[in-house]
Formats: C-alpha cells, structure tokens, sequence
C-alpha cells in the first residue's frame, strides 16, 4: 500500500533535534562534475554559463544580457553583445615536453568550466565563470604550473575571437577605465516605437595573446574580467583576488537549499543535477536587489539572438515548465518571475485593447514591454492559455508561501484581476449548451489552431477565474459575480462514450498530437477525475503524440503514470528524455534528434517537475504526496523544500519516509514561519514537525 500524507498546519511547536540520515552513495565518482577528453563536435552543445543577468556559452564569441533587446515588435531579439572571453588555451607539442593531454570540466558545484592541458613540463588550467555574486561580471583566470625539473620558460597562447563590434549595439570606444578597455552604446530600435533605446556599458580587461611563466617560477596565475553596465568594484576585487570566493560562496548557498540526491542509475543522477545547475543559472542571485530580472527564456541567457532559440523571448515555458520546481525551493526567486510579469502590465493591457478585450492579455512572446512580440501573428492571436498559465504560477506561489504582501505591494492582485475581466470580455455564452464557450484559440498542441473550447484552455480560464474570487475575498475585495459565474459554468468538453477529455471541440481520436496538452489537465492543472478517466487520457494521448515533439512532454505523461500507480510505465516515458540530452556536459536540445532550441530549459524543467511531484507527489496548494519508485531507485533526498514560511529536508529510503523541519525561510514579504504536522491519510495519525528533530514514517 502507498504511504500517503500531508503536511498541514499546527500551532505552537518548537525544538531540536537530529539530521537527516546520510545518503550512502556508493558511486567514487562527483556526479556534479561532467568531464570528458573531447569537446562536443557541434558547439552548440558546449557547456553555457549564466548567473541570471549575463550568459554566454563556453568559446563562443556573442554573450547576451537580460532584459537586453534589439529590434521592435516582431523583429525584437537579444541583442548580442562581444564576448572578450571567446578564448581557447594552446600550447605548442614539442619533443622535450611529449604529447599534451586536454580535459574540460563543468563543476555544477562551483558553475566552473575548466579547460586543462598537462605536459611532461607544465600544467595549465583556464576556468571561465559567470560570477554567482556580481552578477554584472564574468570571469577568465589561467593557471599555469610547472611540472617535472624543466627551468625552461614555458608559453602558452592565447586564441581570441574577440571583436569589440555587434549587429544590434552601436558602439563607441572610450579611454581605458582602471585599466580596463571601455566601449558603450545604445541598441539599435527599440522594443516599441519612440521609446528610448537601452544603453550598454563593456569593460573588460585586455587579454594578451599568451602568457608565460618565466625561468624562475614554478607557477603563477592571471585574472581576466568582463564587466557589463556598472560594477566598477569589479577591477579591484579581481585585483585583490577576491572574485572566485565570493562565487563559491553564491554557489554553496544555492546548492545548500536546493539539493536533489539519488543513489540509482548514474545517468538519472546526472540529469537531474545538470537541470538543477541549469535553472537556477537562469535565475538571479539570492541576494539580488529585486526589480532587475528579465524573465527566463526556453534557451536561456546563452542563446537568442536574431532567429536563433525563440529571439530570447519569454513563453509560457517560464511560468509553467521552469517555474515549478524553483518556486519549490526559493519562493524569494519564483517571486522574481512574478514580478517580471508585473512590469509587463502595461503592455498585456496594450494587447487585450489591440484585441478588442478588456482586462489583460500577456504576451504569447514576451520581451521587456509586455507587448505581443510574437513574430507571427497568429500565436498572439489565438494561444491566450498563456492567461492562466501566468495567473497559475502566482496562485503557486500564494499556496507556498502564504505571502499577501506579493498581490498587495507587489500589485499581483492586478495581474489576477485582470487576467479575470479578460476572460469575461472573451468568453461567449451558449443558450444550447448553458455553457460558457471560448472561440477561435490554439491550444498548447500547435498542430491546431482555431479551435473552439480547447480543454486546457477552458480549464486554465476557470481555475484563474476561481482564483480571482479567493483572492478578492483574502483581500476583501468586491468580486464582480460573473467571475465565479463563468467559473462555475465554462464547458470542458468531455466525451462521454469514450469516457475522456476531447483536446478541443471536435477533436476525432486518434488524431496525431504535437505535446503534452490534455495530459496537463491533471497535473499541473490538478482538474478532479476519476481515475479511469485520467488513466483513458494517458493512453489515449501517449498513442498517438509525436515521438519528436518538445522535451517536456514526456515528464508530464510520466506524473500522470505515477498518480496511478505505474512506476515501471512512468519510467519508460521518462527514460524518452534522456534522448534529449546531448554531449557531455548535459546540455538539453529541444528535440530527441538534438534540433531545436539547445540549453532547453523547457525540457529541463519538466524533468525535475517529473520527478519532484510526481516521485513524491508533492502537489503546490498542499504539501500532499503519495512517495512512489521505480525499483532502480534506493534514495532520494529532496533537499531545502520551501513551505509556508519553513525548510524541509525530505529523504525517502525503501518503505522509509524521514523529514526534518529546518530553520524558517527568509524572503521579503513572506509570512512568519507556521507551525507544520503530518498527517497520514489512511490511518488519520498526527505527527508533529519540530524545528531540527527528524521525523522518521514508515
């Protein structure tokens, strides 16, 4: 039988205690760290960097900047900015010193890529990182060392491709500041008509075309930095040598409260790091000052730039796929995502007046504005499910935290307010079905367009219309009564001679389907079904989706397996994404056949939300799970789970369920820490949840 619980409020409980018990990993190997001998032959799958301001991939001579964009409506991309860090590590072969032997390393630990070549003479290490703490900065340092009894100097070269000019900023060349080169600029057009284009600062400082250690030295060490906007501090502390602690530092205080560990297959372990590694590379600092973050794209801060990876445009993607498991750990960096959205309440108001709407309407393709940015029209036009999607995530984000203060200050309720007289002004009423329909959309299966009553769409709308009434109620706030009318009484469609849920109106089955769509309304939709009903969705999708399709696609037929207590099944459908990794350093590709947008964040991101709600069934508006493995699969422990204001450390060992209650989380706005009790399911027992003392269920 499953051990089902939940974790529910208690009052007044204090104390002290014990750890959780130690994983037994029996592998030698970290497998935080992705070595090999050989790059990976298309370089779109070496290893990007990112601190959730400045990204780049490892060699390549474009980096980007959030937030940064050139061109206007559907023409707006990153803007591509020089990377004076597009540089390779040589060293002649020569007789006396023998063959040179190469291995490149990503230490997820640390977010450092490290080239190293080794010799009879010398040993040499570049390490390239984006700075965790100085999210304004980049890092080169070469290390050389020398090996063996040769008092000879020994060189190594420099190979830059390195050009202070782009396609998308007008730069001009200043003199050097604290001895760092400086060029500045503004963007070419911007996002919308007459605004003013953003300016760009580059600071960096010179790096020559080889270094060499001399006669007399047994090793020595050089720093490079490249500093974008402001942050002139930047040049003393690489001159102190006072970059790479502080960024070891971000880094082990990232890891410290969110840390996914599995004793089971090799390659499912490193999975999951590397998309944990990714994510949170996508997210800012935890000490960030708020109002600067600019949304996650599907590729990340490493890629998007004019036709390239989605234009660096914010999707659904963020809030739906990349949000989740982030929110989970950091409620204070989902909070970021939040407010991206926001910022953008202008233009979503600009977009749903451009439609004839009132109220809302978010971008399908979001930049900076908030206006439609969609390079086609018809994505703007028809997939407005991205409505609920955003109005979802902050309604995560309230069942987490029970934090007020983000729909108050924060101005979130105008988000689910406004998203809610969208949806008024968009739906149609049905006299012959006494039903609330919504015409003329495309669903998140792109195979089809203008639709009618797409069921996820349909159903996202009610559960953010229902939303909105519990919030205007939490804020005493008068809620107009067709909220809750259009609520109650929106159709989702449901085929009752086949007992499930028709895509859209008029949807035959059988017919081929691009992604995890109706799937969705389970989870993360949390639709209630019977489980017959869930289970005909599952099998009749999983026949008939594209074997190519997205990445994320996958994870989601794998929770709903779960939910039903196929392991072995949610497995094999989970066990498809690993197609999608390429090389090694983990790097995701859109599609199984390594096409489509790389560093897919997307894909990532339904991963972890495979195996963090639905191994453990962990569910947003609840702390209630069902823990439930495939047999391959001894341990895992869930590091730094965030829950109404508390830290948990979750680890699951055979029929064993041990949790501790850490110390209570800190982020702005957040309600105090609240006292938490499990609850089993089956037999009714109470356990209380004590700060520090461990909590063991069998």
């Amino acid at each position: 039988m499953r051990l089902i619980l939940y974790v529910t409020l208690l009052s007044g409980l204090c104390g002290r205690g014990h750890n959780l018990p130690t994983m037994t990993n029996e592998t030698p190997t970290d497998p935080y760290i992705f070595t090999t001998d050989l790059l990976p032959l298309d370089p779109r799958f070496l290893p990007p960097l990112a601190n959730g301001l400045l990204g780049w991939r490892v060699y390549c001579d474009i980096m980007h900047m959030g937030g940064l964009y050139n061109g206007e409506g559907g023409e707006c991309h990153r803007a591509n900015l020089p990377s004076p860090l597009a540089v390779r590590m040589e060293i002649e072969e020569d007789e006396t010193a023998g063959p040179v032997q190469h291995s490149y390393s990503l230490d997820t630990h640390t977010g450092i890529f490290t080239h190293s070549l080794r010799t009879a003479n010398v040993m040499a290490s570049q390490l390239l990182y984006a700075h965790r703490h100085h999210p304004n900065l980049l890092v080169m340092e070469v290390l050389l060392v020398r090996q063996g009894t040769s008092q000879e100097p020994i060189r190594v070269k420099l190979d830059s491709r390195f050009k202070p000019r782009s396609d998308d900023v007008v730069f001009q060349s200043e003199p050097q500041y604290k001895g760092g080169s400086y060029i500045h600029g503004q963007t070419i057009t911007p996002e919308v008509p007459g605004d003013v284009c953003p300016a760009v600062h580059l600071i960096w400082t010179p790096i020559p075309t080889a270094l060499s250690l001399l006669a007399d030295q047994t090793q020595s060490r050089w720093g490079f930095v490249v500093t974008v906007a402001a942050q002139s501090c930047c040049l003393e502390l690489m001159a102190n040598g006072n970059l790479r602690p502080t960024h070891l530092r971000a880094w082990e205080e990232l890891w410290a409260g969110s840390k996914l560990e599995l004793i089971g297959p090799e390659e499912f372990s490193r999975a999951l790091i590397g998309c944990m590694f990714y994510l949170l590379s996508a997210f800012p600092s935890l000490h960030e000052v708020p109002g600067h973050f600019g949304g996650v794209s599907p590729g990340g801060l490493s890629n998007g730039g004019s036709g390239q990876d989605y234009w660096g445009h914010v999707f659904w993607d963020q809030d739906i796929w990349m949000y989740p498991s982030i929110g989970l750990f950091y409620p204070q960096l989902a909070r970021t995502v939040l407010e991206y959205r926001v910022r953008t309440l202008n233009g979503a108001k600009h977009n749903a007046e451009k439609q004839g709407y009132k109220g809302l309407k978010f971008p399908w393709e979001s930049a900076v504005s908030g206006r439609e940015v969609c390079p086609e029209d018809i994505y703007g036009q028809q997939e407005i499910h991205i409505n609920g999607d955003v109005t979802l995530a902050f309604q995560h984000y309230l069942y987490l935290t029970q934090d007020l203060s983000m729909f108050t200050e924060g101005r979130g309720s105008e988000v689910i307010w406004g998203v809610a007289d969208y949806w008024v002004s968009r739906v149609t009423w049905s006299p012959e079905e006494q039903s609330y329909l919504i015409l003329g959309v495309m669903p998140p299966d792109e195979y089809y367009h203008n639709v009618n009553n797409s069921v996820y769409t349909n159903t996202v709308a009610k559960i953010s219309l229902a939303f909105a009434v519990e919030l205007a109620s939490l804020l005493n706030y008068p809620a107009p009564k067709e909220w809750k009318q259009i609520a109650d009484k929106i159709k989702i469609p449901f085929d009752q001679e086949h007992n499930y849920h028709p895509e859209y109106d008029g949807y035959k089955k059988g017919q081929f389907v691009k992604q995890a769509d109706t799937v969705m309304l389970g989870y993360p939709l949390g639709l209630a079904m019977p489980p017959k009903v869930r289970r005909n969705d599952l099998e009749f999708y999983e026949a008939v989706t594209d074997p190519s399709g997205p990445a994320m696609t996958w994870g989601m037929f794998a929770v709903g397996w779960l939910e039903l207590g196929e392991v072995e099944r949610a497995q094999n459908l989970l066990k498809k994404s690993f197609k999608n990794i390429q090389g090694p350093f983990q790097v995701w590709s859109e599609s199984s056949d390594g096409s489509g947008a790389v560093n897919f964040l997307t894909g990532m991101g339904g991963f972890l939300q495979a195996v963090l709600f639905g191994y453990t069934g962990f569910r947003s508006d609840c702390l209630a799970f069902a823990p439930l493995f495939p047999d391959d699969i001894s341990q895992l422990c869930i590091r730094g789970i965030s829950y109404l204001g508390n830290k948990m450390d979750w680890l699951f060992r055979g029929q064993e369920v041990h949790i501790i209650l850490r110390e209570g989380a800190k982020h702005a706005g957040s309600t105090k820490p609240c006292a938490l009790q499990v609850v089993l399911k089956n037999s009714g027992t109470k356990i209380p949840l004590i700060s520090g003392k461990q909590c063991k269920v069998f």
